[in-house]
């Protein structure tokens, strides 16, 4: 077995992982608030509102991951540095959760839309007729069902934002692969650590794609 992997470079890479998959839940979470205001915004009778929402959508669909999380590390600090006149320092796991989280709510707020629009037009009839003001009828009829509607695609999000937050090596953050990248360059050997990064992100969506079966088949079953 190669000497990069003791015990204590394993934990190291394992508190990589670790850091990963919470930048990758905290993205999910603050992403499907993020896209549920923005496909509200989108599907919003205001036209300022619909056109806010739809040029965020497009500009973070339409732009690279790795160009968005260097703009909020390196753009945004000038930024305000002209603004202030004062310097500012990033951290780099809240500009790396800051990026997750806005990259993954521009493709939310479209499952989010798509999987309201798939709710039967009878529920919103049913709803109006009741006399049920839109914000109760949208908190606890149709975005239940909504989300119900989208597992499978949101469970491909959240594997989506797991791969992605390798990306937030870039600006220094001790997630995965920069552990990797560190025992690399310390023991000049890149091929185990990388290898053992693999399998460690392979491990992480695997169980997050079985979670998700799991999942499916329950409510299936409450069906």
């Amino acid at each position: 077995m190669s000497d990069i992997f003791t015990r204590d470079n394993l934990l190291f890479m394992v508190k990589g992982a670790g850091f990963s998959l919470l930048l990758a839940i905290g993205g999910l979470v603050i992403g499907t608030v993020i896209g549920v205001l923005i496909a509200a915004a989108k599907m919003s009778k205001n036209t300022v509102a619909k056109v806010v929402g739809n040029v965020y959508v497009e500009l973070f669909r339409g732009t690279p991951m790795l160009l968005q999380v260097l703009f909020f590390y390196l753009g945004i600090p000038v930024i305000y540095q002209r603004i202030t006149g004062t310097r500012m320092s990033a951290d780099p796991y809240i500009v790396g959760l800051v990026a997750l989280s806005c990259n993954s709510g521009a493709y939310q707020a479209e499952l989010i839309r798509s999987g309201i629009n798939a709710v039967d037009k009878g529920q919103w009839e049913a709803c109006e007729t009741l006399g049920i003001d839109h914000h109760t009828m949208m908190k606890e009829i149709i975005l239940p069902q909504a989300f119900k509607n989208i597992i499978p695609p949101l469970t491909s999000e959240f594997i989506t934002l797991i791969k992605d937050s390798s990306l937030i090596s870039n600006i220094g953050a001790l997630e995965l692969l920069y552990s990797a990248q560190v025992l690399g360059k310390k023991y000049y050997d890149y091929l185990d650590p990388l290898l053992m990064a693999g399998l460690l992100y392979l491990i992480m969506t695997f169980i997050a794609s079985r979670l998700s079966a799991k999942i499916e088949r329950r409510m299936a079953v409450s069906d």
